[in-house]
């Protein structure tokens, strides 16, 4: 990816983006890329869905949320709060319901189970791999949980 220097957390946000953008439109026909940071507004709060996309076959949008550590169940809860958002103020009468995936560096498989247990959407977890070393992921990651100045979020709306 070309990560040479500590950045913050938007910057490689935006390239991990790149490079899993160019990856999802490569899986196969049917996706449409949407936006990132896609703005969801409502009861007067803002939310932000990583990427967006909308999958011509399944008829659905993709909502994926991007980690860059390991899986926590509370991103599944997250998910679903945007997947219930866009079918609420996004998906038309004659789409189906939104699917989730959350991408994370690694993942438990029997976290991932029980915190997908219950919930009724159409949730998946999905590692990703980068070229980076890993001890250099690391290093970049504690570099950003120092810096105190908050991202700025934009739409491609």
């Amino acid at each position: 990816m070309g990560v040479t220097e500590p950045v913050k957390e938007l910057e490689l946000e935006n390239r991990l983006i790149f490079k899993i953008r160019a990856f999802i439109l490569e899986l196969g026909r049917g996706f449409s890329f949407i936006g990132n940071q896609y703005r969801l507004e409502y009861n007067d709060k803002e939310y932000f869905v990583d990427m967006l996309f909308f999958h011509r076959g399944l008829r659905s949008l993709v909502a994926i949320e991007l980690k860059i550590g390991s899986f926590k169940a509370e991103y599944v809860g997250k998910l679903n709060l945007y997947l219930s958002l866009l079918d609420r103020l996004e998906k038309s009468e004659d789409e189906n319901p939104s699917v989730g995936i959350i991408l994370c560096a690694d993942k438990d498989h029997l976290d991932v189970e029980i915190a997908l247990q219950d919930i009724n959407k159409p949730i998946g977890v999905a590692e990703y791999q980068l070229l980076l070393p890993q001890a250099e992921l690391q290093k970049l990651v504690l570099n950003e949980l120092n810096v105190d100045i908050e991202p700025t979020r934009f739409t491609d709306r």
